[in-house]
């Protein structure tokens, strides 16, 4: 295999959540709650328990199988159908906790600006609509070369295949010139050096314990800002 660390950088690939966007604690059960008042109110406790308990399963595969699902496999396992006002409702929810962090599109533009490919992998449950709506609604969707959303693909993070999809969404096939910046050590650091890319960790998630994969990974650098990217790059890139 190449030696990574003496390849330039052609790409960055970046996870979501807790990364591009800022990290939030999430109450499932209230969010599910205010969802399933809308499917059936009477049952409103009962189906918001049965959501919680359909989503943790997913993520839990996640982890330990490196499987993915979709929001339609949760409501599925749950034994809940989505109206259009309940799927509204889901989304209006999550829409305070999609905040792109503040430094994310000056980053993006800079990395443009030096030549580099920008691409995403985000294990998500969610569709690629609702992901592009978002960086669309943040003005960062046309600085995106591609983006993986393992809603669409077999796969999560760390599993090898879910990275290299990244790699091939954004016109790549040499992972030692990638370089993957993720807030987990275990899906986004082990996981995008087990390919052979480098990765950056950014330590600002509060990553539940039950997310917590087998292996931490150990960086190749620890960014505590997006933009503390642009001087690493360029010095690995010998600017």
């Amino acid at each position: 295999m190449t030696n990574a660390k003496s390849e330039p950088i052609e790409a960055v690939l970046f996870d979501w959540g807790g990364t591009l966007a800022t990290w939030h604690d999430i109450d499932l059960y209230d969010v599910w709650r205010s969802v399933a008042r809308l499917v059936d109110e009477e049952r409103a406790d009962e189906l918001a328990a049965k959501l919680v308990a359909a989503e943790e399963s997913v993520w839990l595969r996640s982890r330990d199988e490196h499987r993915s699902s979709t929001l339609e496999e949760v409501c599925l396992l749950a034994e809940v159908e989505l109206t259009a006002d309940a799927l509204a409702e889901y989304e209006l929810q999550w829409h305070p906790h999609t905040e792109l962090a503040p430094d994310a599109a000056d980053t993006l533009r800079e990395l443009r600006a030096r030549g580099l490919k920008i691409g995403v992998l985000s294990n998500t449950i969610w569709p690629r609509r609702r992901h592009e709506e978002i960086f669309a609604r943040d003005g960062v969707l046309e600085l995106i070369d591609g983006a993986v959303y393992t809603s669409e693909v077999p796969w999560t993070k760390p599993h090898p295949e879910a990275f290299r999809a990244a790699m091939t969404a954004v016109g790549l096939t040499e992972p030692a010139r990638c370089l993957f910046v993720g807030d987990r050590l275990f899906d986004d650091v082990w996981g995008a050096q087990n390919v052979g890319m480098r990765a950056a960790h950014i330590p600002h998630s509060a990553i539940p314990v039950s997310q917590i994969g087998h292996t931490e990974g150990v960086p190749d650098a620890t960014i505590h800002e997006l933009t503390d990217l642009l001087p690493l790059i360029d010095s690995w890139n010998g600017r």
